[in-house]
């Protein structure tokens, strides 16, 4: 907790009225990848606090379409819409391409991360199923070209999770922001150009 109340980032966040800290990460790898754009359609899984959905909103204005995806409940956020549920949900997918008005998006973002046990090996095959969870998620909702940017943890099974970004996309990076505290193992994987060929066909993919 004293290392919480003397970050630097936790204060930035309070002085702007940020949800999180976490914002600052986006916002860091946004300005070197230059993800964000107005008039984006973005899906934010794992959104509670906020703190993503709410930079991504303000990016995105004018014009922008940003909804929020987590199992816990977050606060109304201006130009957000918020889907409670398991991103796994056949009907919260169904009400996620409800809000994105045509079923696409520009991009997918997931800052999700695992409750932490404390043992290693099974943290990083939550952490790993996590991001799994994002890629599909992605190749389901992105239209062709789209982005995906998600967290991960360095450990066993990442290079393999890896690879199964790069057989979606175009061009795949591991980033660690300046935000992001230096004792942690979490960085992110910065994926665009989904492939045209990867995309899952939707109506095929609801009647399997």
């Amino acid at each position: 907790m004293r290392r919480h109340l003397r970050d630097p980032y936790v204060k930035q966040a309070v002085r702007r009225g940020y949800r999180s800290r976490a914002a600052f990460k986006l916002a860091e790898l946004d300005e070197r990848e230059r993800l964000i754009r107005p008039g984006m359609r973005i899906v934010d899984l794992g959104a509670a606090p906020g703190g993503w959905s709410q930079l991504a909103a303000q990016k995105t204005r004018p014009g922008g379409c940003v909804v929020a995806v987590d199992v816990q409940f977050m606060e109304a956020t201006a130009g957000v819409t918020f889907i409670r549920g398991d991103a796994r949900d056949p009907a919260v997918h169904a009400a996620v391409e409800k809000a994105l008005r045509d079923g696409r998006a520009d991009l997918v973002l997931s800052d999700m991360s695992p409750n932490l046990t404390g043992v290693r090996p099974v943290d990083e095959a939550r952490s790993q199923e996590l991001a799994l969870i994002a890629l599909a998620t992605a190749r389901r909702l992105l239209q062709p070209g789209g982005g995906l940017l998600v967290k991960v943890f360095h450990g066993s099974g990442l290079d393999a999770v890896i690879r199964q970004m790069q057989g979606a996309f175009a061009q795949v990076g591991i980033r660690k922001p300046p935000a992001s505290r230096s004792d942690s193992r979490e960085a992110y994987a910065v994926c665009k150009g989904l492939l045209v060929e990867d995309r899952i066909d939707r109506v095929f993919d609801r009647s399997a």
